[in-house]
């Protein structure tokens, strides 16, 4: 939904802004704690970015301020915590119907990999959305991400990967497209091919891989359907050479790369990271190697502890070996139908925590600027600082640290996109 930017808007009365500002690259060891906590501070945005932040009297009396006060439309956050707008950088928008019979089998004992090898899992998927049309698809997108703004999302990262041909993968990206066309935040648009392998394919996998190279890709990228393109690399899905290929089809037609790795097994990661990718997700099981050579690079390792909460695992990743060995983190929800079906990126900030032992301050830095790293969106995304994009989620907090201390209580009241009201604040 393209809203009109908003001339003037001035935020007041914030009890703690958390800013994230410093420079775009993603944070990493220590520097994943600096939040740019301001307390009784003030935000001034104009044209949809912000010209301002910081103590309420210093923004107050800043001389471009005062030439327009009169035009200023004020907003009192009441005492509240004001944040960056909330990144979601790995979602599974595109699905018809929700995995119930694969919810109860894992109930009675299944594990993932058994579901799938009875049909279910992922390809059960794959037949309701080759049955629906691009406007059902595009319906069911739209509401989940009404749902993520709800909570204080205001940019998605959304794959595709359940359509598994051409026309499939093609419809798919349309009815993100869609729905992206009537949301006000931003929609990063991702094909995921590589998914699994579809069963007309089965023992063919090369010649799957071939198709997805040499006509899934160039036509979604000459269609401009996608940013990115993302594969499963994961024992019994797609090796790494065969992952290698569709990094370099990527890379060909002018698209960002970006991958499922090391979810159940270790993967060699060293051949990828030529590619330098954007992001590798998941990394449950990520080898101390890798671990090394992650360190000493830009790609964000963005761990989705959603999945495992679903999936009634007992490990989560481990965020805390992660960050301090100093590879950059980031948190997403992996939204989907059959392993995470949860829109909160909130209560993935209290799994974190929880679970990974991750503090609050670090979960909050790993759902905003290091999940605009791992968009490459980083110059305008994620942080609170003169020339970045307006996006503000107002929470009703005294205090930051409770947004991971409560739990499955949505308690974002406002929300800002470019500086206009999209939550509350009407």
């Amino acid at each position: 939904m393209a809203r009109k930017p908003s001339p003037y808007l001035l935020l007041t009365n914030i009890g703690q802004l958390l800013t994230l500002r410093g420079s775009a690259v993603p944070r990493r060891g220590s520097a994943l704690q600096e939040v740019g906590l301001i307390e009784d501070a003030a935000v001034l945005c104009s044209g949809g970015k912000i010209v301002a932040a910081g103590p309420q009297g210093h923004v107050l009396r800043d001389p471009w301020l005062q030439k327009r006060r009169g035009k200023m439309r004020e907003f009192d956050c009441h005492r509240k915590v004001v944040v960056p707008g909330l990144i979601d950088s790995h979602t599974h928008p595109v699905f018809a119907a929700p995995r119930l019979m694969d919810f109860e089998k894992r109930i009675a004992g299944a594990s993932y990999q058994e579901i799938a090898a009875a049909g279910g899992g992922i390809r059960s998927s794959v037949t309701a959305v080759r049955s629906s049309t691009r406007e059902q698809l595009g319906r069911q997108v739209l509401g989940a991400l009404q749902a993520m703004l709800a909570q204080g999302t205001t940019t998605v990262e959304a794959k595709s990967g359940y359509g598994l041909t051409l026309n499939d993968e093609l419809k798919s990206l349309e009815a993100i497209r869609d729905a992206a066309g009537h949301w006000p935040g931003k929609i990063i648009a991702t094909l995921l091919a590589a998914h699994i392998v579809p069963p007309e394919y089965e023992g063919k996998e090369d010649e799957y891989v071939k198709l997805v190279c040499k006509q899934i890709i160039p036509i979604v990228a000459r269609r401009k359907l996608a940013a990115f393109v993302d594969v499963f690399c994961e024992h019994g899905i797609f090796t790494v050479a065969q992952s290698e290929k569709v990094f370099a089809a990527g890379k060909e037609h002018g698209l960002g790369t970006r991958a499922h790795v090391c979810q159940f097994t270790p993967s060699r990661l060293e051949t990828l990271l030529r590619y330098s990718p954007a992001s590798f997700d998941h990394m449950d099981c990520a080898s101390s190697s890798d671990i090394a050579l992650l360190a000493r690079g830009s790609t964000v390792a963005t761990l989705l502890p959603g999945a495992n909460y679903f999936l009634g695992h007992k490990e989560f990743p481990d965020a805390r070996r992660l960050i301090d060995a100093g590879v950059p983190v980031a948190l997403a929800t992996d939204y989907n139908p059959g392993t995470s079906p949860s829109p909160s990126m909130p209560f993935v900030i209290s799994l974190a925590c929880t679970h990974m032992k991750m503090t609050p301050a670090e979960a909050i830095a790993a759902s905003t600027i290091n999940a605009a790293c791992a968009l490459n969106l980083q110059e305008s995304k994620g942080s609170i600082e003169p020339g970045k994009d307006a996006d503000l989620a107002i929470f009703d907090f005294n205090d930051y640290r409770e947004l991971g201390y409560w739990f499955a209580w949505n308690r974002c009241s406002e929300v800002f996109v470019a500086g206009q009201p999209v939550l509350g604040a009407a």
